[in-house]
């Protein structure tokens, strides 16, 4: 056996435990910090609620902000968040996803503590903040698949990158019961003053004991580090001119298109629930700030658990050469996008308080097979720009960020049932097209404008050369 290969066999031989493993701990932090991404998220929709309503029957509403303005500040950190996606792609396919993932978290943080300041003083200078925090979250995001790109072997990136996206339902799952019971207990300035917090920690922590790459880690063991390069190979070879980026291929290439269309329809869906799910338990079944906290918090422990299972099942089918990488994103994204589409129009004709609890559960529970479907599938097609292409895509998926709460505001005029159905019957369309438009145009393989020559590996990967040296 020699020595290039003798780092995989240690893994498939169980000698290194989990725990000893880098990567595992990389992941780690990583998932965390999807769980403040959201809380730094999930604290606006709370916050509104407790913001513009009477959090018991002694106080009256601090703001008084109509729909269409409380729909304008929801719509805020979309907006900011949107226009630094690709920002964020193009850096961190340059230089690493470590940095701008903890500085954007780090700023979006302080602007959050800050708004509660802003909001006793204009309305305005609360909608900037909200801005400015969403568009230094907006850089954060694409980090990630730099960060997977290189620290994950490409077998492990589904499942690793579903136990990530699970800190993110973490966030949503602890973060609605958690700012419930503080606008309650301490009012709605604690909503804002303790998730910023606790980010800013998380950056502190994440910037001075993550390093970009098990090259430049001095704490990964070597037999993991030589593991880990062998395996990536070729994917971490990247352009480093700008304008030397394959752009027009990208934007004419209708497997990427495929991948932003299922992210927009997906997120249609899912920010729905995120932004709106509040508001819609309180104006149609009058449950008060603390209860809608805690229903809101319920399809999201559903959805870590589909997750877990959805990583460890593509891990298995990647094992046992069941399906290829095509039709086992095909097969996962369109699970998802079916389960929601059907659970959200059955949502929108609900009667009762247990059956839409129950509908939405499964709605979004079931839709966390998108895991290993569309959110990854960055990683096969051209996983050296993998960054920006996700920064691409998520710039398109987080228009519904700001369009959903607008839509929502303009159809809930009286709060009443029958205007919320329609923000349903919407969703459940939505999902419905971006299921079938990526199972037409998806595909698994890495394409033409993609690949990379051995050589040019070897140049742009010197870790990846040393180890080719040692066979």
């Amino acid at each position: 056996m020699d020595q290039a290969t003798s780092p995989l066999q240690n893994h498939k031989n169980g000698q290194m435990p989990f725990w000893k493993k880098r990567r595992n701990l990389v992941t780690l932090m990583v998932s965390l910090g999807y769980f403040n991404f959201y809380t730094l998220r999930v604290n606006l929709a709370v916050a509104i609620v407790a913001m513009t309503s009477s959090v018991d029957n002694t106080k009256t509403a601090e703001f008084d902000w109509d729909s269409k303005l409380r729909g304008i500040f929801l719509s805020a950190f979309s907006y900011g968040y949107i226009t630094t996606q690709m920002v964020g792609g193009l850096l961190s396919t340059k230089f690493g996803g470590v940095k701008p993932m903890g500085y954007g978290v780090l700023l979006n943080a302080c602007f959050t503590v800050l708004t509660p300041f802003a909001a006793r003083f204009s309305v305005y200078l609360a909608i900037a903040f909200t801005v400015a925090g969403g568009m230094f979250q907006g850089i954060s995001y694409p980090s990630t698949n730099a960060v997977w790109l290189r620290w994950i072997p490409p077998t492990e990136r589904a499942q690793m990158s579903s136990f990530g996206i699970s800190g993110s339902i973490v966030g949503i799952i602890v973060g609605y019961p958690v700012c419930g019971w503080l606008a309650k207990k301490y009012g709605w300035t604690y909503v804002f003053y303790v998730p910023g917090f606790v980010a800013a920690l998380w950056s502190i922590i994440w910037l001075t004991h993550i390093a970009e790459s098990p090259k430049e880690d001095v704490h990964i063991s070597e037999e993991e580090r030589e593991y880990i390069v062998s395996s990536i190979g070729s994917t971490t070879a990247v352009k480093t001119s700008f304008f030397s980026y394959p752009w027009k291929c990208i934007f004419t290439s209708m497997p990427i298109w495929a991948i932003s269309c299922a992210h927009f329809c997906s997120n249609w869906g899912a920010l729905t629930l995120l932004l709106q799910l509040p508001s819609y338990i309180n104006d149609v079944f009058k449950f008060d700030i603390g209860q809608g906290g805690f229903l809101s918090s319920l399809p999201y422990i559903a959805l870590t658990i589909v997750l877990q299972i959805t990583g460890l099942l593509d891990y298995w089918i990647k094992r046992k050469n069941l399906l290829t990488t095509t039709q086992s994103r095909k097969l996962f994204s369109s699970l998802s996008a079916l389960n929601r589409a059907i659970f959200m129009y059955l949502t929108a004709y609900s009667t009762t308080a247990v059956e839409s609890i129950v509908y939405l559960i499964l709605a979004m529970g079931l839709g966390g097979f998108y895991s290993a479907g569309f959110i990854v599938n960055h990683l096969d097609v051209a996983p050296q720009y993998s960054s920006l292409l996700m920064g691409i895509s998520n710039t398109f998926g987080n228009v519904p960020g700001f369009v959903t709460p607008m839509v929502a505001g303009l159809l809930v005029q009286h709060k009443s049932a029958e205007e919320w159905k329609w923000v349903f019957i919407i969703a459940s369309i939505v999902q419905l097209f971006g299921g079938i438009f990526y199972v037409i145009f998806a595909t698994g393989e890495r394409l033409h404008w993609a690949e990379i020559k051995p050589k040019d590996n070897e140049i742009q990967n010197p870790l990846f050369k040393n180890v080719q040296k040692k066979t």
